[in-house]
């Protein structure tokens, strides 16, 4: 694989961030045109744009629509050929483990220097998993979370946003109105967004979706 002519989406809600990401980057990878989100909905309308054949993910995990590795998770579901990069300003062993366990095919410490993250996405690129230097992964244990991560990663599309959207506390009427549906469609969201996730109501669902927050994660 020729590393020119990428299409790299940078997914993270910092724009000062994006935009040295994207200057440092670009003189490694001349080439590449740069796709830009500030938050989950932005980054999956990225992807709905199927005219584009994107070669590669860099994902913070705490954007916003965002509950941190499902965003990670519902990527690796929905586009398994699709290289995503957890680049984090948290980098114990605990979250990296937990991000290469759910699909990332690398993860880069936002303290990391350049030249570094050129390194690894280079890697990463050529099919390679990267991590920082001297990095042990930790087993990942059969555990609640795990199991509520297989869960979620049944969710189509729609049903995850619909999801997200709960957790933002919006009512179904809301919901139809942003997504231009009726009340009706989302009432058929819900009801499967419960029965995949093992819940009976939304407020069940909001706090399963919960347990994916880094600071609700414990691998001690």
């Amino acid at each position: 694989m020729k590393l020119e002519n990428l299409n790299i989406i940078i997914a993270d809600d910092h724009p000062l961030f994006r935009n040295a990401l994207r200057q440092a980057l670009t003189t490694a990878f001349e080439h590449a045109q740069w796709f830009e989100a500030d938050s989950a909905d932005a980054l999956q309308a990225v992807l709905d744009v199927r005219s584009v054949d994107y070669d590669l993910v860099l994902l913070d995990l705490q954007m916003p629509g965002s509950h941190g590795y499902s965003t990670l998770i519902h990527l690796r579901s929905h586009y398994p050929d699709l290289p995503v990069v957890v680049i984090s300003a948290h980098e114990d062993i605990n979250t990296i483990s937990r991000a290469i366990h759910y699909g990332s095919s690398g993860f880069i410490p936002k303290s990391a220097s350049m030249e570094t993250l050129k390194e690894a996405l280079s890697a990463v690129l050529f099919g390679d998993i990267w991590l920082p230097k001297g990095t042990e992964i930790i087993s990942i244990e059969d555990d609640a979370v795990d199991k509520m991560a297989s869960k979620l990663s049944d969710l189509t599309p729609q049903q995850y946003k619909v999801l997200q959207m709960f957790a933002e506390g919006l009512l179904n009427k809301q919901i139809a109105y942003d997504l231009g549906v009726s009340e009706a469609t989302i009432k058929a969201h819900a009801t499967a967004i419960f029965r995949k996730l093992g819940v009976r109501n939304r407020t069940q669902a909001v706090i399963a979706l919960a347990q994916l927050e880094m600071d609700k994660v414990d691998l001690s």
